[in-house]
């Protein structure tokens, strides 16, 4: 277990407006998969595992919700560039 804080997370524009239309149910489901991402950024998978030097944008999916984020490794946060939900 490490002692570190759990990465900060911030919304680029357009995931944010997203964010703001999504059922509740669906927005807790958000929070939890970025709760999940920001104490382990890397525990979900890369985006595109092609990529040699993509190994900070992650791509997190549970069921119907998609959550793509870039961790920010200096300033210690996760970056959501899209969050996608197919219901």
């Amino acid at each position: 277990m490490t002692d570190r804080q759990p990465y900060a997370v911030r919304f680029s524009a357009s995931a944010a407006k997203v964010l703001d239309t999504l059922p509740e149910h669906v927005e807790d489901m958000v929070w939890e998969v970025l709760d999940a991402a920001a104490g382990d950024p890397w525990g979900f998978r890369r985006w595109n595992a092609d990529d040699s030097e993509g190994e900070d944008i992650r791509h997190a999916s549970v069921g119907q919700l998609s959550v793509t984020y870039w961790v920010n490794r200096p300033l210690r946060h996760l970056s959501v560039l899209t969050i996608t939900w197919l219901g």
